[in-house]
């Protein structure tokens, strides 16, 4: 009986020990499987696609155009560089502005997504505007509504991703976003650089090259955003009141007023606040930069392709990693890189010295921010997305208007 005993628990450790193994294994499996988007998660990361398209001619054609005007109404380089920074600057200002407030009154039941449209049509509407005037005033007044739009439709999208994923795959769905946003852009880029670098061939004029080089954009932008509006849902919000208008700067008062108690929230938006402003003033002023500094425009231009390109598998391999390490980690490791791109810039005065600061920005520029967006995205209230978001974009825009103040200042 002793012994029947003791082979029966000697068997019974062993199949919990095969038991376990298994267990382990297959969590393991889990852990490294190949991840797989769905399809919400795939319409929302094809806005980024869309989006991005804009951001790419805001920093590469527009610039240059922006610049041909500016030469023809007899304005010299160095304004044409302030003129152009203090335009920029003046959409961030606006966005910071009008941000938390939107993002506040997005979170009310219903009105994510009508908001979000209503900024899309007036950026895709302004960027086929832009392409039409030919005074260089008007066209940065129309430059600031347009891109002041694009970043207001930024808030909402990006507060849609606690509505599109789950906790655990925010990582790595807002990594595909950026690497896919890189990458897709990079196809109505090319029929643009293919119009702007070849109109006599074609027999266009300057011109109408860039208008429909700028309508390209505003209809790929369009046409891209149409799955997600079709299929979002807005699962986390705020019940909607008598007064909703009061009731969002009620609610943004009292966000504020939360972040003493939200430590980890606060120091983030800190911090946000400082490293983001390097990358935001790089993307805005790196083609005005170069083309002042006198480099040739179709080199600057397919430098910044080049960007793109690095940039789509640099981001995808940041999200893969961030299933092993921190997200504050790798973050850390994107800024100290960023500071080194910056002390190169310091000295370029070569077309090549361009390229090779291309290409490192592109290695770290969608990483760190698709990681700032996930991990941002974790530590915030659900239901108050908008709200927070609104927050991020005042510090994100903020910084990044100080970024190109500065450079407008220091140039002048």
């Amino acid at each position: 009986r002793e012994k029947h005993a003791a082979e029966h628990a000697f068997y019974t450790y062993l199949w919990r020990r095969r038991f376990m193994a298994a267990y382990f294994i297959g969590k393991l499996g889990e852990k490294h499987m190949k991840f797989k988007l769905n399809a919400l998660e795939k319409k929302w990361i094809l806005y980024d696609v869309g989006n991005s398209a804009f951001t790419l001619l805001v920093s590469t054609i527009m610039p240059i155009y922006f610049n041909a005007l500016a030469e023809s109404a007899g304005l010299s380089d160095v304004s044409y560089l302030a003129y152009w920074g203090y335009a920029v600057s003046a959409s961030t200002i606006l966005v910071a502005l009008l941000g938390p407030t939107i993002g506040t009154f997005s979170d009310l039941r219903g009105w994510k997504k009508p908001i979000f449209l209503i900024s899309l049509l007036i950026g895709a509407v302004g960027c086929v505007l832009l392409g039409i005037l030919q005074s260089w005033l008007w066209f940065l007044l129309l430059f600031i509504l347009a891109k002041s739009a694009y970043s207001l439709s930024l808030v909402l999208y990006d507060s849609m991703l606690i509505d599109v994923t789950t906790e655990d795959r925010m990582d790595q769905v807002s990594s595909h976003g950026y690497a896919w946003g890189y990458i897709g852009s990079c196809i109505p880029f090319v029929l643009c650089l293919a119009l702007v670098l070849c109109y006599d061939t074609i027999g266009l004029s300057m011109g109408l090259a860039m208008g429909l080089a700028f309508a390209l954009i505003a209809i790929w932008w369009v046409l891209l955003s149409l799955p997600l509006l079709k299929s979002y849902r807005q699962n986390h919000y705020v019940e909607s009141c008598e007064k909703p208008i009061r009731s969002s700067f009620g609610r943004l008062a009292s966000v504020l007023r939360e972040l003493r108690q939200q430590k980890k929230v606060l120091f983030f938006l800190l911090a946000f606040f400082c490293f983001i402003d390097g990358v935001y003033t790089v993307i805005d002023m790196a083609t005005a930069y170069g083309t002042a500094l006198g480099l040739d425009t179709t080199g600057l231009l397919l430098a910044l392709l080049v960007t793109q390109i690095v940039a789509f598998p640099a981001a995808l391999f940041f999200g893969r990693l961030s299933r092993r390490f921190s997200s504050a980690k790798l973050m850390l490791v994107c800024i100290a890189a960023y500071f080194c791109i910056s002390l190169y810039a310091i000295g370029m005065v070569h077309q090549y010295q361009f390229w090779i600061l291309a290409v490192c920005v592109g290695i770290f520029q969608g990483a760190i921010q698709s990681l700032s967006r996930s991990y941002y995205a974790k530590i915030i209230p659900p239901n108050r997305s908008g709200e927070y978001f609104g927050l991020y974009d005042i510090c994100g825009k903020g910084a990044s208007f100080l970024g190109t103040m500065l450079v407008s200042l220091v140039s002048q």
